[in-house]
């Protein structure tokens, strides 16, 4: 007899049922997965990101995105009596305290409160992210020139402080002020553009304005998972394939759904991977629906041109 045996039938002759061993092991909580979350304030709601796993089977892990910054690791969630509750403490955000977060799930929603790192009481909402998987492959379309040096027409900015001009017909920013978005949204495409930063230089190309193609001049020979190349905080370059401050580099980006693949002056540095979840800094956190190409520019000075944008379509079944 195995010792698995053994123990077994020691249990059963002290009256231990295998249904009650049953009912004794831990259960995936019904909160695993991804959710795409809203946060009030009294000027209106900003976005945030969530993801739970099952870690062994007894603790809740995770990680989120805030309204600024990247993916943060979360070592312990507790649920129970359909009652979520997490702490994490500050990244980028004002204040000293960690941020707490607790929340009921009911019809497969979450909704509750937070306190901020300032001590500030919001309340929150979040569903499941879709999945954003495509049926088909996609059908390409007739590249649509987004900027050609002529003027800023197709864009507008995030707000009045605005440095972003054309200057001999390059899109520039000439110090840190608004980001600069579409007027039009997209779903599925290609995006070609070229760029080029001052040493120290930071920006980002924002994918259907949620998720950060990172734009910055990065130190140190390795690739990192929030430096040039990167989705920010998500996925990691395969390599380094920089050139140096004030040269002109490209990107040629594909997003289907949520694979993405980017190519940096011709190196393949991502490769059809996944995008978890939005960044930080998005517009918004409805992940089903089109969002613009929105370029940062809240961190000083960069400079793009020949952008162009291919859309994709999905012939009917």
């Amino acid at each position: 007899m195995t010792t698995t045996a053994r123990i077994l039938w020691t249990l059963l002759g002290l009256g231990v049922g295998v249904r009650d061993l049953a009912a004794q092991q831990p259960v995936e909580p019904p909160v695993t997965g991804r959710w795409d979350i809203t946060v009030a304030t009294p000027s209106g709601g900003y976005p945030s990101w969530l993801e739970m796993q099952w870690s062994g089977d007894r603790t809740l892990v995770g990680r989120f995105v805030g309204r600024f910054g990247s993916s943060r690791p979360i070592s312990r969630l507790e649920f129970s009596h359909d009652t979520l509750r997490f702490s994490i403490p500050p990244q980028w955000e004002q204040g000293d305290a960690d941020l707490h977060f607790e929340a009921v799930l009911a019809d497969d929603r979450l909704s509750g409160w937070l306190t901020d790192a300032g001590g500030e009481r919001l309340t929150w909402s979040a569903r499941r992210a879709p999945t954003l998987r495509r049926a088909a492959a996609p059908t390409w379309g007739r590249p649509d020139t987004l900027f050609s040096g002529a003027n800023i027409a197709r864009w507008t900015p995030s707000g009045a402080n605005s440095h972003w001009q054309v200057v001999d017909r390059v899109l520039t920013n000439t110090a840190a002020g608004a980001n600069l978005a579409t007027r039009d949204s997209f779903v599925d495409f290609k995006l070609h553009l070229e760029f080029r930063y001052p040493a120290g230089g930071n920006s980002g190309i924002y994918l259907r304005g949620r998720y950060e193609v990172q734009v910055e001049d990065t130190p140190g020979a390795e690739p990192k998972d929030d430096g040039l190349g990167s989705i920010y905080g998500f996925l990691l370059p395969s390599e380094k394939a920089a050139k140096q401050p004030g040269e002109w580099q490209s990107y040629d980006i594909t997003l289907v759904g949520r694979l993405v693949t980017v190519v940096l002056t011709g190196r393949r540095i991502i490769c059809e991977q996944p995008i978890p979840g939005i960044t930080g800094g998005a517009l918004d956190s409805h992940e089903e629906a089109a969002g613009p190409i929105y370029l940062q520019g809240d961190h000083g000075p960069i400079e793009y041109r020949n952008i162009v944008l291919t859309r994709a379509s999905y012939r009917r079944p």
